[in-house]
């Protein structure tokens, strides 16, 4: 099975987003250097970045998020974010009416049972889990076997927690990777077990 990776932009003070669920300027990173990060063009990356993150993006199978991260983005239209093959969404309220069944996103109930499909879908492939309360709960049931962070150097003081609403101690080893890009500081580091 597949590694399972707890990832996002994180501000300094530990947020994925501030009070409105807005990432300010979590993601200028993207567009702060002069390498295309997709065949888009619009993610723009310094070289340090793109050496760590394109290679980390081409692994990822399957990406698990919460049903407040998929009603935020409308569901990227049906179709997963940055060529990844499969969401699934941790949801008690199932599918949407009018949702395309086959669109490649699943609804599943709790995030044990989600990350179960996710590894199931994805094979030897990485399962991203969206930092934020559904990661957090994924880090408390102990499947997350490596936390990533892309911290940016902001301060929001308030916001939507980086693993949400944990309220126990979690291990982390050292970090293995540490990496100095434009506007972002690229850090892993594996879960204690």
């Amino acid at each position: 099975m597949g590694t399972v990776v707890l990832y996002s932009s994180v501000s300094v003070d530990g947020f994925v987003a501030d009070e409105k669920d807005q990432p300010g300027p979590l993601f200028d990173w993207l567009s702060s250097g002069d390498v295309p990060l997709d065949e888009s063009g619009a993610l723009t990356v310094s070289q340090a970045s793109y050496d760590y993150i394109r290679p980390y993006w081409d692994q990822i199978g399957v990406t698990v998020v919460g049903r407040h991260v998929f009603d935020l983005t409308d569901g990227w239209d049906g179709q997963p974010p940055s060529g990844i093959a499969h969401v699934v969404v941790v949801t008690h309220r199932g599918r949407p009416d009018g949702w395309d069944p086959g669109a490649p996103f699943h609804f599943v109930d709790g995030v044990e049972a989600a990350v179960a499909r996710a590894q199931e879908l994805a094979g030897d492939r990485i399962v991203e889990v969206a930092a934020g309360d559904v990661g957090g709960q994924v880090l408390a049931a102990g499947l997350v076997d490596e936390v990533r962070m892309d911290v940016v150097p902001v301060v929001f003081g308030s916001g939507k927690r980086y693993f949400g609403s944990v309220d126990a101690r979690h291990l982390l080893e050292d970090p293995d990777v540490v990496i100095h890009g434009n506007r972002v500081l690229h850090l892993r580091y594996r879960v204690r077990r």
